[in-house]
């Protein structure tokens, strides 16, 4: 197992923590807590936790409560949670695996069937973090796919008119694509592809979505960035995807954007309009930013 994956150990026994890491200190990196408390502060200031081992009976906040606020918080509910405990009942048992945990090991704890659980639960977990991976991103460029963006796109637009704050949308398509395809072949295609998805992610801030829209298409999605700095912004993709050479292809892109106001009612229409700002960019000569303005309606 990679050692790179983490573990958070929470007992307030320090006899008992020192018995679970060395059973598991040469598989997976270990973080401890002697309590509740100091376990959520660990959980809210490191988001690279895969598995918790929990122990039941603490002071303060014992076990259950514990599960209970890990489960009503968004960043630490798909945490999976195994019980270590003394509590050897099958009616405490069940009641572990009813409150959510994935699974229940009683002290004193055998260190074979410590090692195999959480190595079973641990492979789970990465399994599911793929697969969610995967739902989300393009295989090639390794950018959000078009089902991610309409979804959490959905939800940025509608907070963007909520708080009555900036948001624009850029829409990038890379020029003469299928000539790269047709003169050096798909191969080099999808390195061109790769090479300016990286211009785009390389370049954003974190609450910016980066999105493959489809073929040589990508939607960049610029929360509380106004209709200025969005040009900025784009202007500065064009530049650097201009001063590539992947694979020794000179490539450029062309780039349309819109920015938020009332008259637009959902993502989809903001799209569309960056949309036809980009068709502007390409009937203008291409490797162009051209911003949407109303005077192109009917043009497309």
């Amino acid at each position: 197992m990679d050692q790179e994956n983490t573990i958070l150990v929470v007992d307030d026994s320090p006899v008992n923590i020192q018995s679970i890491a060395a059973v598991l200190k040469d598989d997976y990196k270990l973080k401890v807590a002697t309590n509740g408390a100091r376990a959520l502060e660990i959980l809210e200031n490191d988001d690279a936790v895969d598995l918790i081992l929990l122990d039941v009976m603490m002071p303060e906040m014992n076990g259950y409560e514990f599960l209970e606020k890990c489960q009503s918080n968004p960043s630490t509910k798909d945490i999976p949670v195994i019980f270590i405990t003394g509590n050897n009942g099958a009616e405490d048992e069940e009641k572990g695996l009813l409150a959510g945990a994935v699974d229940y090991i009683t002290k004193p704890i055998r260190p074979a069937i410590v090692k195999a659980r959480v190595k079973i639960h641990m492979t789970i977990k990465m399994q599911r973090d793929a697969l969610q991976y995967n739902a989300m991103h393009d295989m090639l460029t390794g950018l959000y796919n078009r089902h991610h963006l309409s979804a959490e796109g959905a939800r940025k637009f509608a907070k963007a008119i909520r708080q009555k704050s900036d948001f624009s949308v850029v829409m990038a398509d890379i020029d003469h694509f299928k000539n790269v395809n047709d003169t050096y072949g798909h191969i080099v295609g999808d390195i061109v592809l790769k090479a300016v998805a990286d211009v785009f992610s390389k370049n954003n801030r974190v609450e910016d979505i980066v999105a493959r829209f489809g073929g040589e298409e990508f939607v960049i999605l610029l929360e509380d960035c106004d209709a200025h700095d969005a040009k900025n912004k784009a202007e500065s993709f064009r530049k650097d995807v201009e001063a590539q050479l992947p694979a020794g292809v000179k490539v450029t892109a062309s780039f349309g954007l819109t920015n938020i106001s009332p008259m637009y009612k959902s993502l989809e229409e903001m799209l569309k309009d960056a949309d036809t700002a980009l068709y502007k960019a390409k009937e203008d000569g291409r490797n162009k930013v051209v911003c949407y303005s109303l005077d192109m309606q009917g043009e497309e």
